[in-house]
């Protein structure tokens, strides 16, 4: 089936994104000379009265909202076979989630862009609307006639009146930016619902994680250290699990952030870059850290000797690597969490061992360690494309052993003189199964990353 060339007096450019109940298209306005967004219901679901409602639906509180903040809609209509469609603002520069791709962002502008959020969301809860589903993917980027650029909050397929809250009876939201209450058929929802999920967004665009179950969220300043304690203990009032220990509103929230965002200054586009670099240098940890659970413990030296390489596993069993002797002095077993990488979400086998774990985040801080951390299908194009600043990318080349290959790709000069390898192997047979990423950290001395890797086994 072709897709249409028109909607209406709309000519369409391209496809913009699908998702289950909709399409939206890049279009093009000929009469204002205009550029736009048209979305329009799926056909499988075009025979469902209550999808076709709950559409509509969005197309309205939209327009209700009426606010620079929140996508506009200028036009409402059906195709041929039915079908409704309606035609909104459209948004040149992406997604916050697009943001995010690069890594996490400079502190004062992950705090102006959540605040930006906030006050969207105090527009929508202002005109009676809760939107239920605030993420960084719902949050786009509209160029200004400045230069500048504005925050549009979109995507209210979820939304609700504030007045019907009390009466909601089906569980919504996606995890990670769900309050607790939104999970609870029954429980009624109210606009600290979206301060919550406001409080997630701000959460990963700092961490780049998205925050675990509610009230065992990992601290961000353990992901991202020397992150402010006012600006945590602003985060973390957000993701309050009892609502009432929340900010009161979204505007409260925005009001915060602006002020902590102020005090943070803000960065030129290279200090963006390095700020945003750094902490994916220190990926391994971060995740490790999300996953929670694990101090660092004391290992015994082998039975061989003080000079004699040190076997570790991780708390599974499944991964088993040897590491030079006086490196095995701290480790963390309990897991990782590929969302460090961009990854879907969720606890995987992994461990990092080093001289000083303390010091892994800080590329200028010299250490002797190593990081492995089971992953599924696209981990070796995540660790691929990481970039260390500060560090001179100095050699790539394949690698293959027994029932592995993959690529290795070296960094030296670092600030703190040493060296980053990191590889990301597969099954060397193609066979589906877990990918494994490694990364070597040494300070000084011959390169021991062929050991290393020669020595890994996963079961």
């Amino acid at each position: 089936m072709h897709p249409p060339e028109r909607i209406g007096r709309y000519r369409l450019r391209q496809r913009l994104g699908s998702g289950a109940f909709a399409t939206v298209w890049l279009a093009q306005d000929d009469e204002l000379d205009a550029l736009v967004a048209v979305k329009v219901l799926a056909d499988n679901w075009s025979h469902r009265l209550d999808v076709r409602e709950r559409f509509l639906s969005e197309a309205r509180l939209l327009r209700r909202a009426g606010s620079s903040r929140v996508v506009q809609v200028y036009d409402i209509g059906e195709l041929d076979d039915g079908r409704p469609y309606f035609v909104m603002e459209y948004a040149d520069g992406g997604t916050l989630a697009d943001l995010l791709e690069d890594g996490p962002l400079p502190v004062s502008e992950a705090l102006g862009l959540t605040s930006l959020a906030a006050r969207g969301a105090a527009a929508l809860h202002e005109a009676g609307i809760v939107h239920r589903d605030i993420k960084p993917v719902n949050l786009l980027l509209r160029t200004a006639p400045d230069g500048g650029r504005r925050l549009l909050l979109a995507d209210l397929g979820l939304a609700k009146s504030l007045a019907q809250g009390s009466a909601l009876t089906l569980a919504a939201g996606s995890a990670g930016y769900r309050a607790p209450e939104q999970a609870e058929p029954g429980a009624g929802v109210d606009e600290r619902a979206d301060v919550y999920s406001l409080g997630a967004v701000g959460y990963e665009l700092l961490t780049g994680t998205v925050p675990g179950t509610p009230g065992r969220v990992v601290p961000p300043a353990r992901l991202r250290p020397g992150l402010d304690a006012e600006v945590e203990r602003a985060l973390l009032r957000a993701l309050e699990p009892d609502r009432a220990s929340r900010w009161p509103g979204a505007r409260a929230f925005a009001d915060e952030l602006d002020r902590l965002a102020a005090g943070t200054g803000r960065a030129g586009r290279s200090g963006a870059a390095r700020a945003r670099r750094a902490v994916l240098a220190g990926a391994a940890v971060v995740a490790l850290a999300a996953a929670g659970g694990a101090a660092a413990l004391l290992l015994h030296r082998p039975a061989g000797g003080a000079d004699g390489p040190a076997r570790v596993r991780d708390a599974s069993g499944r991964i088993a690597v040897e590491v030079p002797a006086g490196w095995n002095r701290e480790l963390r077993d309990s897991g990782w969490d590929p969302r460090a990488l961009g990854l879907p979400g969720g606890r995987e086998p992994g461990l990092v061992v080093a001289d000083d774990i303390s010091r892994w985040p800080d590329l200028a801080a010299p250490v002797n360690g190593v990081f492995v951390g089971l992953g599924e299908g696209g981990l070796a194009e995540r660790v691929d494309a990481l970039t260390h600043a500060g560090c001179r990318h100095t050699d790539r080349h394949a690698f293959s052993v027994s029932g592995w290959r993959g690529t290795v790709r070296v960094w030296s000069g670092c600030a703190g003189g040493g060296s980053v390898t990191e590889s990301a192997l597969r099954p060397s047979d193609g066979a589906h199964g877990p990918q494994v990423y490694v990364q070597v950290r040494q300070s000084a001395g011959a390169d021991a990353t062929d050991g290393i890797l020669r020595s890994l086994r996963v079961t």
